[in-house]
């Protein structure tokens, strides 16, 4: 397959990220923002008879879809003979659904949270939240007891693992993990490790070390790669704020001082020169300009929203000047679909009915997954709400991002995975 370079532009930002074409190879996708270089210009596939491709078994897990070369891979739990359950990465046959291997991770802590919160008809469920990221025929994998693992895209053989807790001094926080490793050209980039190396980076086919950082406390949220002001950067949501890195060297460029109580789980999202944040537990939003002078950077706040404009854990995306997201606070199968103006935090309108699931842009359209399981296609305009299509899709508890790869979108739950053809 011939590699190309993806660019994608966010008023004066750019973001250059090597992949497959048609690929989405990490969480958050290929450009680290929820949004796909493919377009769904019409609605009419999900309502055909013959959209649905394929239905396969995900048991358990908030962990979303990745793709690579004919081949999906999330995260699941499974119990075994002994009675444990078993935190497992999958390869399935982006064709069939045919499971083509299966890895186990370790023991999961099945005490983690989400238990029975949800939709009245979908209570129950939890199990791994990271998403596993793939490329150059190598699948990453950091779970929830926070060790890294480096596998064989084609057959799920161990290449190289790395205890975190063991070997970094790592610190898990309050449910285990959910951030995923971040991709960026030789390097595979993750955070929790304990005082100086709480940010890290390891060669992505060596594992070894290249460097290591911070003494910041890790989150849930997955650390995204952007550019702003011309400069690449990795932006990590920690429980002190905002902390910026050079990715190849690991130095800090900017934070930003931010709010934490009990969870953060959404990821930053870039559009130019802003960065805007949220968390619930009572925290809120805010939007903070980075500026540039010389080689220095500085950040100052645009506005902050406390207890206000809240993403629990579901990442919005930018479009032309908003975001469009699901924003509330354990409103399960309730909470609103909203469109809120990046400059001023105002919702321009608001669709109940979406609970704490997920939303991708896609062209000028949103794919927006409810956590009951139904997938709704939305224009992706300020001016007013409008729903193109929405059709109920799966059973379990959907808590987990909609990916879109090769005129296929993939959804799933803690109980079914399905795939759809957008052509």
């Amino acid at each position: 397959m011939i590699r190309i370079i993806f660019s994608f532009i966010l008023l004066n930002s750019t973001i250059f990220i090597i992949a497959h074409a048609g690929e989405w190879n990490q969480h958050r996708g290929p450009f680290s923002n929820n949004s796909s270089d493919e377009s769904v210009y019409s609605p009419n596939w999900l309502s055909s008879p013959t959209a649905v491709e394929w239905k396969s078994e995900t048991p358990l897990g908030f962990s979303s879809f990745t793709t690579y070369d004919d081949s999906a891979f999330t995260l699941i739990a499974e119990e075994d003979e002994d009675g444990l359950m078993r935190e497992i990465c999958i390869s399935l046959d982006l064709k069939t659904g045919k499971r083509q291997w299966s890895t186990h991770l370790g023991i999961m802590d099945y005490k983690a949270g989400g238990g029975n919160s949800g939709a009245s008809d979908n209570k129950g469920g939890d199990g791994p939240r990271s998403t596993p990221s793939v490329l150059d025929g190598k699948v990453w994998a950091y779970d929830s007891d926070m060790s890294l693992h480096c596998l064989s895209a084609r057959d799920g053989k161990l290449i190289w693992r790395i205890n975190i807790l063991k070997e970094h001094s790592g610190i898990n926080p309050r449910w285990e993990n959910a951030s995923s490793p971040l991709i960026v050209d030789d390097l595979v980039i993750i955070y929790g490790g304990g005082p100086e190396e709480s940010f890290l980076a390891f060669d992505k086919n060596s594992g070894k070390v290249k460097w290591k950082t911070g003494s910041e406390l890790a989150t849930h949220a997955t650390p995204i790669l952007t550019k702003i002001h011309g400069v690449e950067q990795v932006i990590f949501f920690c429980q002190s704020g905002l902390v910026s890195l050079l990715p190849k060297s690991g130095k800090e460029l900017w934070r930003q001082e931010f709010p934490y109580k009990v969870s953060t789980a959404a990821s930053p999202v870039v559009a130019g020169e802003l960065v805007y944040c949220s968390a619930g537990y009572g925290v809120g939003a805010g939007l903070y300009k980075i500026s540039k002078q010389g080689t220095k950077f500085s950040s100052s706040q645009v506005w902050r929203k406390p207890n206000d404009v809240i993403n629990h854990w579901s990442t919005p995306v930018y479009h032309d000047g908003h975001l469009y997201g699901m924003f509330s606070f354990k409103k399960y199968g309730d909470g609103p679909l909203q469109c809120v103006e990046l400059k001023t935090g105002r919702v321009k309108w608001s669709a109940e009915g979406y609970g704490p699931g997920n939303v991708i842009l896609a062209g000028n359209n949103l794919l927006a997954l409810s956590d009951k399981g139904e997938l709704s296609v939305v224009a992706a305009s300020s001016s007013h709400y409008k729903q193109l299509a929405r059709k109920k899709l799966i059973t379990g508890k959907c808590w987990s991002t909609p990916t879109l790869s090769k005129g296929k979108v993939l959804v799933r739950s803690t109980e079914e995975a399905v795939c759809l053809s957008v052509k």
